[in-house]
């Protein structure tokens, strides 16, 4: 949520700025909607004054035993006391509407971000190894899967429905070290603390995630408990100092949880429908830090190259790109990709977004810190980064460690984990 001091401040630049991610988006209501309700606070404070001041002349009149005027000035009180309670009426009304306008909006891009709507003006920051030549034509991950046994999606659409992944076997084998191996990783190498977090969260959790109201639609819900099931390991992270007030040598708070994530995602067209690569359920390890503003963007930084350590232990080919303003998740001020590449569609797919949400998140989670002793609280910063999602990195794996004799060679980094070092056909 953004900040309504900064938009009564200085509306036409916020609006400039937020209209690069949205042309659509208008302030003026908002800055209305806050004007009438900062008149009507000052109008009901008169007015309580004025309520006080005749409680006490109409205590003296009676005591004066003046009681024509003392009726009269009740009779006053009155009218005073029911403008009161039409403007209190109003005043929530007014704040109602003003909170929901102001958590649909989205957050200020950082001035690095591409303007653009077009979500192919993302920027090439870097790139690591040479995308896979094979000598021979390879498959598709999807027949892979189901040649060696890896996949089954038939039964997982008899159970759930499509888009929903069965592994089995070696692949279950593989899923599960891609999760070992992260979990291991980002705690014993990258330093972060481990958290296995539930995988529901209430409407308050995400309200503060900034998943709801804007995307209620796009969430699993079960109405009958009012839970919804969590899209992202982010939206439980960033929920777990929500109402607190930390220290600032508590900060930088660096963690990663493994969930299984769910998304009511529409389908896209052509290679996206096979396989892997959109799902309504997949595995992520999820990498969050919570920082003071001053540091957050350099702890971007670090948490790209987190994200990418880990990534390069798998031995794939991927590139770093900056999201333009039109392509970024709301809560986000700045999101770099890691994509890697994947033979059969011949193109890159994201594996990782990590985001820098400055204080959006933390101002709808009330998450703040105490930047010295007896300081005025001020609000975190919260990052995300994906470390890493596990559905596309299988696609990406199966495609490219492929072998002319039909087998598919396990990461090196896995190895321990899975217990082998090739999936054979005959296995």
């Amino acid at each position: 949520m953004l900040d309504l001091k900064a938009i009564r401040e200085n509306p036409d630049e916020l609006q400039r700025r937020l209209q690069t991610r949205d042309p659509e988006i208008r302030l003026d209501e908002i800055v209305r909607l806050d004007e009438r309700r900062r008149e009507i606070i000052h109008e009901v404070e008169q007015l309580k004054r004025r309520r006080n001041e005749a409680s006490d002349e109409i205590a003296q009149l009676k005591r004066d035993g003046d009681d024509d005027a003392a009726q009269s000035r009740i009779a006053e009180m009155k009218e005073i006391s029911d403008r009161i309670k039409t403007i209190d009426q109003e005043q929530r009304e007014i704040e109602a509407d003003l909170n929901d306008r102001l958590a649909r909006l989205p957050n200020v891009p950082h001035e690095d971000v591409p303007v653009s709507m077009d979500e192919d003006d993302k920027e090439i920051v870097r790139a690591h190894g040479e995308p896979p030549k094979l000598d021979f034509e390879p498959e598709h991950h999807l027949d892979l899967g189901e040649r060696l046994g890896l996949l089954d999606f038939p039964r997982a659409a008899r159970i759930a429905g499509s888009r929903f992944p069965m592994y089995v076997g070696w692949g279950a084998r593989l899923e599960m070290g891609l999760i070992q191996f992260f979990w291991d990783y980002d705690f014993q190498t990258l330093g972060y603390q481990p958290v296995f977090p539930p995988f529901l969260g209430n409407s308050d959790a995400m309200y503060t995630a900034s998943q709801l109201p804007k995307f209620q639609d796009d969430v699993y819900h079960i109405e009958k408990d009012d839970l919804y099931l969590n899209p992202t390991s982010e939206t439980i992270l960033c929920n777990l100092h929500r109402d607190e007030i930390l220290d600032a040598d508590q900060l930088p708070l660096k963690y990663a949880a493994y969930t299984t994530c769910f998304r009511r995602e529409a389908g896209a067209a052509g290679e996206e429908e096979r396989g892997l690569i959109r799902m309504h359920q997949f595995n992520k390890v999820e990498l969050f830090k919570f920082t003071d503003a001053e540091s957050s963007y350099d702890e971007l930084e670090s948490l790209v190259a987190d994200a990418e350590a880990v990534l390069q232990q798998l031995d794939l080919h991927y590139r770093v790109v900056l999201l333009p303003t039109g392509d970024m998740a709301g809560q986000s001020a700045k999101t770099l990709d890691l994509e890697v590449w994947i033979p059969s569609t011949g193109r890159y797919h994201e594996v990782s977004s990590i985001s820098n949400c400055t204080d959006y998140q933390a101002r709808r989670g009330n998450i703040r810190y105490r930047p010295e002793r007896d300081a005025k609280p001020a609000f975190v910063h919260t990052l995300n980064g994906s470390g890493l999602a596990t559905s596309r990195l299988m696609a990406a794996m199966l495609e490219t460690n492929q072998q002319p004799d039909g087998s598919v060679v396990v990461p090196e980094a896995l190895r321990d984990y899975v217990g082998t070092d090739a999936i054979r056909p005959s296995e």
